[in-house]
């Protein structure tokens, strides 16, 4: 069975190592095969990944895209390392992306990744929201 993807005009879309822009038009389109599809939603390039969730996104996408898990194994267990040690919590996260790398399913893998990165907004949201409280416990002028 064919995936169907509808792209609003502009959208970009990566199959394999192939982006495909749309034109000024909404099109749909039927694709048969196994090439890696990514959405330009779901791509993140290096400068876009600015926080240690997003960089590990982007080690599973590269992996992904490139059907080569070994290549940036070292690198991904390397931030994997760092984010559980700033943030244990994340580790039920990181087991299901772990399992669904090792089971070949790279694609869910992201999936996964992408709820790290909304749960990571989250801890960095209440992290920036305690640490800019304003005090009243400053010197008076009097």
């Amino acid at each position: 069975m064919a995936l169907k993807v509808e792209l609003k005009p502009g959208e970009k879309m990566l199959i394999g190592n192939s982006v495909i822009t749309n034109s000024d038009q909404r099109t749909r389109l039927y694709i048969e095969g196994s090439a890696p599809i990514l959405r330009e939603k779901d791509i993140l390039t290096p400068k876009t990944a600015d926080t240690p969730a997003k960089s590990l996104y982007l080690a599973i996408q590269i992996m992904y895209v490139e059907q080569n898990v070994e290549k940036l194994q070292k690198s991904y267990f390397e931030l994997v390392n760092d984010i559980v040690k700033a943030a244990p919590s994340t580790l039920p996260y990181i087991d299901q992306i772990n399992n669904e790398i090792l089971t070949g399913d790279l694609y869910k893998a992201l999936r996964i990744a992408r709820k790290l990165i909304d749960y990571e907004g989250g801890l960095l949201s209440n992290v920036s929201t305690r640490s800019s409280g304003v005090s009243t416990d400053g010197p008076s002028n009097g």
